[in-house]
């Protein structure tokens, strides 16, 4: 790990607070008091798996990786944050010595002091950023229906059917229809069915036919140890990588998309799904394509995921929808459509042992909060999907946090199930995104407050 410098030091520590930005879509963000530990990830696997690989934090203080503000009372705020993430993500470190607050950071970074406030501070930042990757602006987005919350892997061919049939039967505003993790006969094996499901061109084509999109989801690095490519391209694989030990009941490692033949693989993967009539195109796990490791060509980590992205997205073309997540956040700046910016929701309230990294809909909540600002200026938030079945007993209140964020609207419940109230929260947020909405956070708002959004 390179050596860390010190760079600015601020007075009072005990009246400051830092905002830690994570590294990825699961990775915590948040506003915090300066003279405690942030948020640590409370199982060692959750470090590779929703903090950053090999870039474990110290036992005190802050680590934003790539942006990290210093707030004090009088809403004075110092933006530390590396200039050109797209090349290199710095971890930036807070520690308290003495009656001041020391930031330093492992790389070349820029710092700026705005007097407006925190928000104003980062959406100044975000606005720079996009600027400086040169993306393409948000633009507006269908709401949408997914298999996963309710259907989890055991979705089938015909329950995503039997949705398709219920949007129309309770006339709900969703263009877009995405079969979730399950469709696929293995991790890593994304063009080659299971049990439950004929072919994706067949499902696909009943979709569009009602004037939808069809939507899919893949994790495009990822390769299951028992897929039929991790056994007949052992040498696809990015040496020494592991994005999770056991997941899916197997070892996961990462596709080296400098090797030509998983890179022409890849890209045709995505040539293929969207030849069967796919548009939309939720892509999951992408951290495992920044992990450290050895590759074909002697490139960095960083420069790796940016390659596979972008074979990804000249594989489905301009006009189709690339949504990500659990993906390192500030190198993605440009290529998505829309961005994953909390943990999942999950219908229980509570993340296991506490760790906002993990699902749940506190976490959730408090991580797409604090991610609010990018909304609009990065890319269209997602804050992952609505649960309006009478079961889940927080429904209301995450139905508001939904429609507060301002972002991607996804309903994810088996839609048969809902109730008149349910139903009504669906209409309510079911509505494509519209480009030109900010949404602003006051870190000072309670736990469920603080969000507005404004045209």
């Amino acid at each position: 790990m390179p050596a860390f410098r010190d760079l600015v030091a601020v007075p009072r520590p005990a009246e400051l607070q830092v905002y830690e930005h994570g590294w990825q879509s699961w990775s915590p963000a948040g506003l915090f008091a300066a003279v405690r530990p942030t948020p640590r990830p409370t199982r060692e696997i959750w470090q590779t798996m929703a903090f950053r690989p090999g870039r474990p934090a110290p036992a005190t203080g802050a680590q934003g990786e790539g942006l990290l503000a210093v707030l004090d009372p009088s809403g004075r705020t110092t933006v530390v944050s590396s200039p050109d993430p797209a090349a290199e993500v710095a971890s930036i470190r807070t520690r308290v010595e003495g009656n001041r607050l020391v930031v330093s950071a492992d790389g070349d970074v820029d710092v700026r002091v705005d007097d407006r406030g925190l928000v104003p501070a980062l959406a100044q930042w975000a606005d720079d950023a996009a600027r400086t990757a040169g993306g393409p602006a948000p633009r507006s987005l269908p709401a949408g229906w997914c298999s996963w919350y309710y259907y989890w892997a055991g979705v089938t061919e015909a329950a995503v059917l039997d949705n398709l049939r219920a949007l129309d039967e309770h006339g709900l505003d969703v263009g877009v229809v995405q079969v979730d993790d399950g469709h696929q006969s293995g991790i890593g094996d994304w063009l080659t069915r299971s049990a439950s499901f004929g072919p994706l061109a067949d499902l696909a084509a009943a979709v569009t036919a009602t004037g939808r999109r069809a939507g899919v989801w893949t994790a495009p690095f990822l390769v299951g140890a028992d897929s039929n490519l991790a056994r007949a391209h052992p040498d696809w694989l990015v040496r020494g990588a592991v994005a999770a030990e056991r997941h899916w009941d197997q070892q996961v490692g990462v596709l080296d998309v400098t090797h030509p033949g998983a890179r022409e693989h890849l890209s045709e993967v995505y040539r293929t799904l969207a030849a069967d009539g796919f548009s939309y195109h939720k892509v999951d796990f992408l951290y495992a394509g920044a992990m450290d490791g050895g590759r074909h060509e002697d490139c960095s980590p960083l420069e790796a995921y940016r390659l596979g992205m972008q074979v990804v997205r000249e594989a489905i073309g301009a006009d189709a929808v690339l949504v990500g997540c659990g993906a390192p956040l500030l190198p993605s700046i440009g290529l998505v459509d829309a961005m994953r910016v909390s943990p999942d929701v999950d219908p229980e309230p509570e993340p296991p042992d506490g760790d906002i990294s993990q699902p749940g809909m506190r976490s959730a909540l408090a991580n797409g909060r604090a991610r609010a600002w990018q909304n609009g200026r990065l890319w269209v938030n997602d804050p992952d999907c609505v649960l309006a079945r009478p079961q889940v007993g927080e429904r209301e209140a995450w139905a508001d946090h939904v429609e507060a964020m301002g972002g991607l609207a996804v309903v994810s419940d088996q839609l048969t199930d809902l109730d008149d109230a349910g139903l009504a929260i669906l209409r309510r947020l079911l509505q494509p995104t519209d480009p030109d909405r900010r949404t602003s956070w006051d870190p000072t708002a309670g736990p469920d407050q603080g969000l507005t959004v404004r045209a």
